[in-house]
């Protein structure tokens, strides 16, 4: 009687869009067996973070699914990980990055690139290392990009590179290939820092077209550019830059003009026209009701 060999079986750990679309193609092209546990968690830091579609993903294909503090009872011989922010303390782990390393290790590389207007954005597989971000690269894949640019579109964008890349990694182990990585180049790193709630705070001395990219950039799934006035604080969704004027004494963040209840306001460089703002509990606040505004 032949003896029968097991099924290679991976582990996941899952966060947001991009990790349920690679859990979703992963079933689809390899099946449900090939999948040992997925490990997922809430994201407060998002208005939308999928973890509910993970969950439910799992339950119809009968995987074992955990939350992040669990730790998972069933051998995997590798596992990948997308979008994930905490340790994961095992060995065979391949960490996927929204950057194309050694750029922008850390912490939001999606939303800092997209602030600095890069020319094209995209994703890399690389070998958990014990420096984060630091490991050898698999593989990368780019796509160009033009601007302006929202987040949300943005994601739609590198999510099918996220898919085809770990269906090739994931085709490859559980066929029983080697996994092995390029190491990177050290003199050509740079580090894009964690972000909190004040890093959603405009800074009204920089030039209008990248407060404009940084408004795009911190909106939906995440929740707006924040803005404090003399009269609260608001989230700006939507905004627009408009031509300068010469003003002798130019003072950043200042309302300037009015046009249709839409305000605009001087930049350190540039004027920027507000065309969507809500206040905090996510109401309208626009047509601005107060000429003499200052944000900051």
């Amino acid at each position: 009687m032949k003896k029968r060999t097991s099924v290679p079986r991976l582990g996941f750990f899952l966060m947001g869009e991009k990790g349920l679309a690679v859990l979703r193609n992963h079933i689809r092209v390899f099946g449900k067996e090939t999948v040992a546990y997925v490990v997922t968690a809430r994201d407060e830091g998002v208005l939308r973070d999928f973890c509910e579609e993970i969950h439910a993903l799992c339950k119809k294909n009968g995987v074992t699914v955990l939350d992040r503090k669990q730790t998972p009872a069933a051998k995997a011989a590798y596992a990948l990980a997308v979008s994930w922010r905490w340790i994961i303390p095992r060995r065979n782990l391949v960490v996927f990055h929204d950057s194309l390393l050694p750029a922008y290790r850390g912490f939001s590389p999606l939303v800092n690139m997209l602030i600095d207007g890069e020319k094209k954005i995209g994703v890399s597989a690389l070998l958990a290392s014990d420096d984060y971000d630091a490991g050898p690269v698999i593989a990368q894949k780019a796509v160009p990009v033009s601007y302006p640019l929202k987040i949300a579109k943005a994601i739609k964008m590198i999510t099918p590179l996220y898919c085809s890349l770990a269906e090739k990694i994931a085709g490859n182990i559980l066929s029983g290939k080697p996994v092995s990585g390029k190491s990177q180049d050290e003199s050509r790193a740079t580090y894009s820092l964690w972000r909190d709630e004040e890093d959603y705070r405009i800074d009204w001395s920089r030039n209008a077209e990248e407060i404009k990219r940084f408004i795009d950039a911190v909106g939906f799934p995440y929740k707006g550019a924040l803005a404090r006035t003399n009269r609260g604080t608001f989230r700006i969704l939507e905004a627009r830059p408009v031509a300068d004027v010469r003003i002798v004494n130019r003072d950043a963040g200042k309302v300037i003009f009015v046009r249709n209840g839409k305000p605009v306001v001087v930049c350190g460089r540039g004027l920027l026209c507000i065309t969507r703002m809500i206040t905090q509990e996510g109401g309208n606040a626009l047509p601005l009701k107060q000429f003499r505004t200052r944000f900051y």
